[in-house]
């Protein structure tokens, strides 16, 4: 293989070993099995046994009052444990799937308040679709249209987040305010079918992201934005510049 052949396709590797997936697709993404629903449907598996296995429950519960209490602050996991001391299924579930409403809440204002975070924005939605995902065999037993309608509100919200593109490529603008409606419609359905006071969940993170400092980390790495292709245009300059010199030098020997 001739030299310049061999560093054009190190360069390649380079740079498609940088890209991720998501640059190329437009979806909800990857929702990552949210933690809190996956622990409701599993507790549910749980209190659904003859008898309800309120100690599995529990032991599943405490895997995720940790971040509930981070969130929510301590009462929403209060009422859960009691419900469970107690041997409360009806009260345990119900709590539970107030928590799930709240997460989605807390994510679809998080999202609002960093509108312009499209990455983290669409990851967030993904998380709040997935919670939704939980909940929907209760809304769809009650109502199927309905259940159809907040999956197009949820679908809706992703549309409303637009896309950046790659170098203007497929761009599509964002609008926060058909996000807003959105969130309206899908936030005030399902306070009305839980029964939920309100959607406050004390105190909770006002970042957009769930984890700041990893985000902060890996931002270069969001190739959605045009600017952060600046550092691997360059890299891949350097790498052909250094074996074209090379192979002229090889020349002159």
């Amino acid at each position: 293989m001739k030299r310049p052949r061999f560093f054009f396709y190190i360069a390649m590797i380079v740079v498609f070993n940088l890209i991720p997936l998501n640059v190329f697709a437009y979806s909800y993404g990857d929702p990552n099995k949210e933690a809190v629903a996956e622990a409701y449907k599993q507790m549910k598996e749980k209190l659904n046994e003859e008898p309800p296995n309120f100690a599995a429950a529990k032991e599943i519960f405490e895997t995720v009052k940790e971040e509930i209490d981070m969130h929510m602050g301590p009462e929403p996991a209060q009422a859960v444990l009691k419900a469970l001391e107690a041997k409360d299924r009806q009260a345990v579930t119900e709590n539970m799937e107030k928590i799930l409403v709240l997460n989605i809440a807390r994510r679809l204002d998080n999202i609002e308040k960093n509108f312009d975070q499209y990455d983290t924005s669409k990851r967030l939605l993904a998380k709040a679709f997935a919670t939704y995902e939980a909940l929907s065999p209760i809304i769809q037993g009650k109502d199927a249209a309905l259940d159809k309608q907040l999956r197009t509100e949820f679908d809706n919200a992703l549309q409303s987040l637009g896309n950046p593109g790659l170098f203007g490529v497929g761009e599509k603008k964002s609008d926060i305010n058909a996000f807003k409606k959105s969130k309206e419609t899908i936030l005030t359905t399902l306070q009305k079918q839980f029964g939920l006071k309100s959607l406050e969940v004390g105190h909770f993170s006002e970042s957009a992201t769930e984890k700041p400092d990893e985000v902060k980390k890996k931002e270069w790495t969001d190739l959605s934005n045009s600017k952060n292709w600046v550092p691997l245009i360059v890299i891949v300059a350097i790498i052909i510049g250094a074996g074209w010199i090379y192979v002229r030098r090889r020349k002159r020997i």
